[in-house]
């Protein structure tokens, strides 16, 4: 399994954050609304203390009944303008984070779409899960409790300080005595969780990971009886999440006490000043209410510089995550889709000139392959297990592109064809059949509304698919649950020739497609088979010779190379690869 050890050592990557600032764009007008909202909160957080402090000095003192009334009123008026001011930044800043995740998420799928069998081979697949949906997730954090919050808390307290120096000097002072070792506390705590929520992001990582490799591997799980070592596997992977977690919690439990103490010795300090102050009213002008509202001061100013390493490592956790999440979508490891022929009408004749191929740009699997098929023959490849039989299908297709050398269609270079256009004119059928956890209607028509019922049952009945569907309950809307598990393997099998029919291929490809099927479903499917290549192009895969006696060009495949090509009986003549297959084959 593919560790996933993603780190960031710098303060803060603004590059990162410059393109994620992209993302933004196209809701300006709602970020700059979050911007103003943010500085409005920082403005309205100092009025209280100044007017809880006017009305105890001016109107408490005096005994002004109607002044106080007003000023409780005005108190209470900025509250409520507060509490609306914080709804709309906490709405605003919730709202853009999740249209934001959504655009994200959408052009990494999109771009994982494109990308070639290759990437899929080098990249766990739960690793892409956490990077569309947990990574993405932490963004929506960097907007409603990361950027704008630090931005907002940033604002008060330059404004707070400033009306505390405006307000008295010497009370200021005292206030913040208690300010280096807290400013010290927090930077060793920001460190501290910093690396550990590193740990807890690649734990989380290698959890997926791990999980849905096992999960979907349960099979062989359980065939070779490894429950109890997979099990341990997954103890371990766990423990490491656990142990990740705690750390967090662990200096979490540490720092919030520290910096409660020293803001709580921090409003000591002032209270013990100020009230000497009061005592000594006419030397120093310090009044009762003044120190109140110092006092809510302090507790203003801390509450800030207690929550900004918690924020601000939300920010950076949340570029960690963009960082990731950038670096895919930088992957070129996509399929080029340059071509711009149309090909309006694919009559299905194809050929391999001299192509040689790798899948790691060292080893060749392909070794200068020539065949041709015309429009509507029958094109078959044999040969032992890795002769390279299934690396023709995938290069035909583009699923992944070849070395060097050419592959065309009706004469024109595949790579010069639209990428949809080819592939809806190439239809496949495997021997490992993939069904989701749908229909067996959008299993068939994969969401392409243009599919009708009509054809649907036409293409069941034509490969004797719908015996079976129209005993099933709900016939097309049947589920057929996580990889058709509620089918049999001959009507996965069968399901599959469905789908590559509705789609009309000019160039059917068949990579042992009976392999998997008990003789009465190959009877069946045979005879479907034969209607399906009728007036197409088709390119055969098969271990059995007996299937593919009939076929116009039968190549010999052996390491990568063509040992021989030509008719059944013209390769049986030859008494070479193919009659000694052929041999073996009688013998079994």
């Amino acid at each position: 399994m593919k560790k996933d050890n993603s780190k960031s050592n710098e303060i803060l990557d603004f590059k990162v954050l410059r393109r994620l600032m992209a993302f933004v764009v196209p809701y300006k007008i709602r970020f700059y609304l979050l911007i103003f909202l943010t500085i409005a909160l920082a403005v309205v957080a100092p009025l209280r203390p100044i007017l809880i402090q006017r009305a105890i000095d001016n109107d408490v003192a005096a005994g002004d009944y109607n002044g106080l009334v007003q000023m409780i009123l005005l108190l209470v008026a900025v509250l409520l303008l507060q509490a609306l001011i914080q709804y709309f930044h906490t709405y605003s800043s919730g709202w853009l984070g999740q249209q934001i995740i959504k655009d994200m998420r959408v052009k990494l799928y999109a771009h994982v779409l494109r990308m070639k069998l290759k990437f899929y081979d080098n990249t766990p697949i739960g690793q892409l899960v956490t990077r569309t949906i947990s990574d993405i997730e932490t963004l929506a954090e960097v907007f409603s409790q990361g950027l704008a919050a630090m931005i907002g808390d940033s604002l008060q307290l330059v404004l707070i300080l400033t009306v505390m120096f405006y307000e008295d000097w010497r009370l200021a002072l005292v206030s913040l005595s208690m300010l280096p070792f807290l400013l010290v506390s927090t930077y060793v705590f920001k460190e501290k969780i910093k690396h550990a929520f590193n740990e807890v992001r690649n734990a989380v990582s290698n959890l997926n990971t791990f999980v849905q490799e096992h999960v979907t591997g349960m099979s062989i799980v359980q065939i070779f009886g490894s429950e109890a070592t997979e099990l341990e596997k997954f103890k371990e992977i766990n423990k490491t999440h656990k142990r990740a977690n705690i750390k967090t919690v662990k200096y979490y439990s540490i720092y919030f006490p520290v910096a409660e103490i020293l803001g709580a010795a921090g409003v000591g300090l002032l209270v013990w000043f100020g009230a000497k102050g009061v005592v000594n009213f006419e030397e120093t002008g310090i009044t009762i209410g003044k120190l109140i509202a110092f006092i809510m001061y302090i507790n203003m100013f801390f509450r800030p510089i207690r929550m900004i390493a918690d924020r601000f490592n939300t920010l950076q956790l949340g570029l960690v995550s963009t960082a990731r999440i950038l670096k895919l979508l930088d992957d070129d490891t996509y399929i080029s889709d340059e071509g711009e022929q149309k090909m309006e009408e694919v009559k299905g004749a194809v050929e391999f000139k001299n192509v040689w191929f790798a899948y790691n740009e060292r080893d060749y699997v392909l070794k200068g392959i020539n065949f041709k098929v015309e429009s509507g023959q029958t094109l078959a490849l044999v040969g032992a297990t890795g002769a390279g039989k299934s690396s023709v299908i995938n290069l035909l297709n583009r699923f992944y592109d070849i070395n060097r050398g050419d592959i065309t269609i009706d004469g024109v270079d595949i790579q010069s064809i639209q990428l949809q256009v080819l592939r809806q004119n190439i239809g496949i059928v495997l021997q490992d059949v993939f069904l989701f956890s749908d229909s067996i209607r959008k299993n068939i028509t994969l969401g392409n509304t243009n599919i009708t019922d009509e054809q649907i049952l036409e293409a069941a009945q034509l490969v004797g698919a719908d015996v079976f569907i129209n005993k099933l309950p709900g016939r097309l809307d049947y589920n057929v649950m996580e990889r058709g598990a509620t089918l049999s393997v001959g009507q996965r099998q069968l399901i599959s020739f469905v789908r590559a029919m509705v789609y009309n291929p000019k160039i059917l490809i068949l990579d042992e497609a009976t392999s998997s099927v008990d003789s009465e479903t190959e009877e069946l499917i045979q005879n479907a088979i034969a209607k399906m290549m009728t007036g197409r192009t088709s390119i055969v895969i098969a271990h059995r010779l007996s299937t593919i006696q009939n076929a116009h060009n039968i190549v010999v495949m052996d390491q990568g190379e063509i040992k021989e090509q030509g008719s059944h009986a013209a390769l049986l003549k030859k008494e070479g690869f193919y009659n000694n297959l052929h041999q073996m084959q009688l013998i079994d």
